[in-house]
């Protein structure tokens, strides 16, 4: 078994001059930053008051969700002969703060990737290889909630 290591740094930079004395003392803002790589600027949900100009964890975790399926797919398209020339994908989460035996968590997340293939590719294939990605998706195996794809995938025209 292979293991992978990631670290990154979250720095906190909403200090205004009275740390945490209160509620309302403190902005929510923090950068992610690891060597090399250019700065995510985070900050909380704005229900949290957090600044909704910057990345919050919610969007975060949904793109992650998102980034990994379309890595998978783009792989196993690419070594089955499925030509992808385009894909996004606009995925929808839904989290609840409680709902009386958790405390806020994720209830789901919706991945509905447009995909456009070539002519010459394999349509019902290219449409089957949505759910090996999902299973294959390092993030959607460590998530404790469901995640569908509604993927609506065809050919140039």
């Amino acid at each position: 078994m292979k293991e992978h290591s990631y670290a990154v740094a979250v720095n906190w930079i909403g200090n205004t001059g009275d740390g945490t004395a209160s509620y309302t003392a403190y902005q929510r803002d923090f950068n992610v930053e690891a060597p090399g790589k250019t700065p995510i600027l985070g900050s909380a949900d704005p229900a949290f008051r957090g600044n909704p100009e910057r990345w919050n964890p919610e969007d975060m975790l949904l793109a992650s969700i998102s980034a990994c399926h379309k890595l998978w797919y783009l792989h196993l398209c690419a070594v089955n002969k499925v030509n992808v020339l385009e894909y996004v994908d606009h995925p929808m989460g839904r989290m609840v703060e409680a709902d009386g035996q958790r405390k806020g968590h994720f209830k789901s997340a919706e991945l509905r990737p447009q995909v456009m293939i070539s002519n010459e590719s394999d349509l019902d294939l290219a449409k089957r290889l949505h759910d090996d990605a999902h299973h294959e998706c390092f993030i959607a195996n460590s998530v404790n909630f469901p995640i569908t794809c509604s993927a609506a995938v065809k050919h140039r025209n």
